[in-house]
């Protein structure tokens, strides 16, 4: 049974709730399969009426949604609300996008006389939707990143069923949204199958999920280790899928002199506030700042060893999750040549944790595993590195990146060049101010990354190019005028 826990008391409270087992995911999968051909086939104005009917149902059910979300998770209201505010606002940004036709778009190369290489058929490329979605909830964002997130508004957008895999964390939370879905969808006289959720605190739920027949794609948002182990699921199956995991990273800050003798003072704050927001655990966290040796820099890393330890962060979501924290304080604080900064108080699991800061050498970083693995949670590891030939080793040894953030680089030179060329060769993102927690839903957006910030480094889990991820291109040659007439409507 899933039983959830108030984050504040540690107390279990409401109904438990059952595990899925293997019949229930076969049961779930099936519906999604049979809803499949249809949904596929749906109008924009189906798929639009149902992701802004998901839209206005979340935020007329607001007031009960976001305190069984606080109480499940303790990220309080102000952050649950904007939560649910971006979650609604993605909903609708995809119904604009399929309003727009963007899951229909279609190319069309019309015949050519003659023989080949100048001569040939009528060719027009569509993309049809590969069918039933599994999507994997995560702990980290109980609304924009579970039952009605990104991947699901994608998914459908694109004329997929979705069955979402439930986080455990939020058991109750999950159960209520996915029951406001099935009444918009039942409402709008959808095939109940478009959507359906199973729940389940162990493995076996996802691994069913993931290796059934019928399911054509998986997303997931979570640890490395868990998505790398269910992506070799996805492998291993007769028929191998598309599994588009995105599995954290640890978000290097190259900050350059010219930026901190200038502002220094100020971004030390600001980078603080980003590594303790939501207590580090948000994938884009800063994990790595690089510093040159100059007399700014050294000045910068005072103040910003200052600022990180005057953050008071919430405690962490699960139990489990402070537990990998306080492995990952223990493996840098003990590692040999690391100078420990800002200490981790000890305190019990259920207090929250005061952040850590580290500092190491270029050639140790560089030469260490251990000092490039994430730690979720407040941490982060100074580097210090001697010029930008060293700054562009790190982050070639950071390898695959969500983001990188380069501060300074305002002025085309050399240096700057070789820099930002490394980090647009590890990165999804590559920031030239601000900090990387907080990722925008918008067509320009890419939240991905090389190995292993992702699996599938073309595609992106935030914004609206995320439902490529769902569409197969099939090019059409010589198809007859009923087939074109649908205009990448699939049949």
């Amino acid at each position: 049974m899933l039983q959830s826990i108030d984050a504040r008391t540690h107390e279990p409270f409401g109904q438990a709730l059952p595990e899925s087992g293997a019949d229930d995911v076969n049961r779930a999968v099936e519906a999604a399969a049979a809803a499949s051909d249809a949904w596929a086939a749906s109008p924009a104005a189906a798929r639009a009426a149902l992701l802004r009917g998901l839209a206005d149902a979340l935020e007329g059910q607001r007031e009960a949604l976001v305190p069984l979300a606080d109480r499940e998770t303790g990220l309080g209201p102000v952050r649950l609300n904007g939560e649910l505010d971006r979650t609604a606002f993605q909903l609708r940004g995809f119904a604009d996008q399929v309003d727009a036709g963007a899951p229909y778009t279609c190319t069309d190369d019309p015949a050519v006389a003659g023989a080949p290489p100048a001569g040939r058929p009528r060719l027009t490329r569509v993309r049809v939707p590969v069918g039933p979605v599994a999507m994997f909830s995560a702990s980290n964002f109980p609304f924009a990143f579970s039952v009605l997130g990104g991947d699901t508004a994608s998914a459908l957008a694109a004329g997929c069923p979705v069955v979402v895999k439930a986080h455990p964390g939020h058991p109750q939370l999950s159960r209520a949204v996915f029951e406001l879905a099935r009444g918009v969808a039942a409402a709008q006289g959808l095939d109940e199958g478009v959507l359906q959720m199973v729940q389940g605190a162990g493995i076996d739920v996802g691994v069913q999920l993931v290796r059934h027949p019928l399911i054509q794609a998986v997303a997931f948002t979570g640890s490395f280790r868990g998505g790398a182990a269910l992506q070799a699921e996805a492998n291993a199956r007769p028929q191998p899928i598309p599994f588009y995991g995105e599995l954290g990273s640890i978000n290097p800050v190259i900050a350059l002199p010219a930026a901190l003798a200038d502002k220094g003072a100020e971004l030390a704050k600001t980078l603080a506030a980003s590594i303790a927001l939501g207590c580090g655990q948000f994938c884009t966290s800063p994990g790595v700042v690089v510093v040159q040796q100059d007399e700014a820099s050294q000045a910068f890393v005072q103040a910003f060893a200052e600022a990180l330890a005057a953050q008071t962060p919430h405690a962490m979501l699960t139990p489990g999750m402070r537990k990998a924290f306080d492995a990952g304080v223990a493996r840098l604080t003990g590692h040999e040549g690391v100078k420990t900064l800002v200490a981790v108080d000890a305190a019990p699991a259920a207090v929250a944790p005061t952040p850590l800061l580290v500092q190491t050498t270029a050639e140790r970083f560089t030469a260490s595993h251990a000092l490039r693995e994430e730690v979720f949670g407040p941490a982060a590891v100074v580097v210090q590195v001697a010029d930008a030939d060293e700054a562009v080793r790190v982050l070639k040894a950071v390898g695959g990146s969500l983001t990188v953030t380069v501060w300074g680089a305002e002025t085309a030179g050399d240096e700057a060049q070789r820099i930002v060329r490394a980090a647009m060769q590890v990165a999804g993102r590559v920031l030239f101010s601000g900090v990387p927690t907080g990722v925008a839903v918008t067509a320009a957006q890419h939240h991905g990354g090389p190995w292993p910030a992702s699996t599938a480094p073309f595609t992106t889990s935030v914004g609206y190019a995320a439902l490529d991820r769902f569409l197969r291109p099939v090019a059409l040659q010589d198809a007859p005028a009923w087939l074109l007439e649908r205009k990448g409507q699939a049949c």
